[in-house]
């Protein structure tokens, strides 16, 4: 809520008078260090995923290596020092899309590792569910896997010892929240409520059976609700952690957001939510987007709020400076400025935490056997998460392992195979940080890349319901934001930027082995469970015949390195170019 700044009080209070009641520390300042979206990134991560873009003073911009738990772990310990009040907050996605290290043992290394990171808080992401509300339990009260155990002798799993907060997320039948809504922080005196949503949109990117029995709210009501509990509990100063993010003008953390003015530099479903979340809140730490800003967005009342996001992955942290006025209990807010954020890289020239060293080493010693097995070879980086076109070479790549193994007869009869851009967690980078030689693709590099396991269907869908499918990346909930569909081989079309909605699909161009599609004939196409069951927007897939179950995404993939690739004969990385872009 907004308190009278210092030095912007009302003539009943002169300042002088109401200096000498409270004396010179009436007001602390409270740090607030938060970052978002680790999915078990422990280790530095691979290729693009492990740089930032730095601006430089001449204007020119740079990518900087970031990212590791090892890293990480300093520099929150360093950025504390000196701080009498210092909080460490998330929002969401902590684990989920994990690398190997982490996600064969569901994500316990990860959990241990934010313990030792002293996280106070964070909220559910979307990615908190891919296993279901009853694993989400487990990480967060402990005890060994339901059906793999305890994976160290002696050892049983503590959980998290920070709540994990998930205020918008009620059981369908009891209508309660599954976890806390709210949590409070204390220390000397000072109280910071904290609520924690995740994006009411989350059933359309996890699977069904990840959200079974839940119901996912309006982030905007459920804030606002909480909010005002917290303030009849005398909790005046609050923060909301928000798993729904927004997309900066730039690319580079350390640009200006707010040039041009409050909420200029930074577009998304955050800014709406940003706009109409209650003024009682205080600060809005947010993720999702794997952005970097460091903005102001005005409140319902005008005045200027900050809004935060750390990119993802560990590659950079937050810090706010939150003045808190102890007569009042509320964070200080003028009409000028909100309080003061910035983002700093987690750079990798810093030394690194010696417990994070030992628990990385730990688990590596476990998951070493399954993950340092050569799967592949690459003659050079095959970009996916980091590539900069809709269509990604990896993406191809991908696309055309599942057509592979999904296409005998059989298997499925795919003609066609379509893959999610999202559901490409990394690149495969030709120098990798293992050191087990350049060019080599590990089972562990594999699944950083495909870490879901997403079992995959072939379907009967018409030529009509194809290109309904199509359309749907740049049209409905997919049109502010388009998510291209990564395609397999033989199948070309002609996307127009410079039209809107659905008619971004020039439908007479799309093209399967050079011939048109055809709105009545069926066509046999393979996808993931995820865009199976509609994840992302794509109902069109809903409607699908016929179904065949095969192997998993990683199986496919892993199969493919295999048989295209060898020491003396890598795989290159493609052209992607099956998709032909107009703008």
């Amino acid at each position: 809520m907004l308190a009278a700044a210092a030095g912007v009080l009302s003539a009943a209070n002169p300042a002088g008078a109401d200096a000498q009641r409270h004396g010179p520390d009436r007001t602390v300042d409270v740090q607030l260090l938060s970052f978002n979206d680790l999915h078990g990134n422990l280790e530095p991560p691979q290729g693009s995923s492990g740089t930032v873009t730095e601006t430089q003073p001449d204007g020119t911009t740079k990518a900087v290596p970031a990212g590791g738990a090892e890293y990480l772990a300093t520099a929150l310990r360093q950025a504390r020092k000196g701080h009498a009040y210092s909080v460490t907050a998330a929002a969401g996605d902590m684990i989920g899309a994990s690398p190997l290290m982490s996600g064969l043992f569901h994500d316990e290394p990860t959990i241990e590792a934010l313990n030792k990171l002293d996280l106070d808080v964070t909220s559910v992401g979307n990615h908190e569910f891919d296993e279901g509300r009853a694993e989400l339990t487990r990480v967060q009260n402990g005890g060994c896997h339901p059906k793999e155990g305890c994976y160290e002798k002696g050892r049983t799993f503590r959980g998290a010892d920070f709540p994990y907060l998930a205020a918008n997320v009620t059981d369908e039948k009891t209508g309660k929240p599954i976890l806390q809504p709210y949590t409070v922080w204390r220390h000397k005196g000072v109280k910071v409520g904290f609520i924690g949503v995740t994006l009411e949109g989350t059933p359309d990117v996890v699977t069904a059976e990840g959200v079974k029995g839940l119901k996912f709210h309006d982030e905007v009501e459920t804030i606002n609700k909480y909010a005002k509990e917290l303030q009849r509990k005398g909790v005046k100063s609050i923060v909301a952690l928000i798993h729904e993010g927004g997309l900066p003008a730039s690319a580079a953390y350390n640009d200006d957001c707010d040039n041009g003015g409050a909420g200029k530099g930074i577009s998304g479903p955050i800014v709406d939510i940003a706009e109409h979340v209650t003024p009682k809140v205080d600060a809005l730490v947010t993720g999702h987007t794997h952005q970097a800003y460091a903005c102001t967005i005005p409140d319902p009342s005008g005045t200027p709020r900050t809004v935060t996001s750390a990119a993802s992955f560990g590659r950079l942290y937050t810090d706010t400076t939150l003045t808190y006025d102890r007569r009042t209990n509320d964070i200080v807010r003028t009409t000028v400025k909100g309080a003061h954020a910035a983002n700093h890289v987690v750079d990798r020239d810093r030394p690194k935490a010696a417990d994070m060293t030992s628990l990385i080493g730990r688990w590596n010693k476990l998951a070493t056997p399954v993950a340092s097995k050569p799967v592949g070879y690459v003659s050079g980086d095959i970009n996916g998460r980091g590539a900069s076109t809709y269509e990604s070479p990896l993406g191809d790549v991908i696309t055309d392992s599942q057509l592979e193994a999904l296409a005998p007869d059989g298997k499925g009869g795919a003609q066609i195979a379509l893959m999610n851009p999202g559901g490409i967690r990394s690149d495969l980078a030709y120098k990798a940080s293992g050191g087990e030689g350049d060019g080599v693709v590990t089972y562990g590099e594999a699944f950083t890349v495909q870490p879901f396991t997403n079992m995959m269907n072939v379907v009967d869908l018409t030529g009509a319901q194809l290109i309904t499918a199509l359309q749907q990346q740049v049209s409905g909930s997919n049109e502010a934001s388009p998510r291209i569909l990564q395609v397999s081989r033989g199948l070309t079309y002609t996307l127009d930027l410079t039209k809107s909605g659905k008619d971004r699909v020039i439908t007479g161009t799309v093209k399967l082995n050079g011939e048109p599609i055809d709105p009545a004939k069926t066509y046999r196409v393979a996808m993931n469970e995820f865009l199976a069951g509609g994840g992302d927007g794509f109902s069109a897939f809903k409607d699908g015949k016929n179904k065949l179950v095969g192997a998993s995404d990683l199986e496919a993939l892993t199969a493919y390195l295999g048989a295209h690739s060898s020491a003396s004969a890598p795989l290159d990385p493609p052209k992607a170019d099956r998709i032909t872009i107009v703008k």
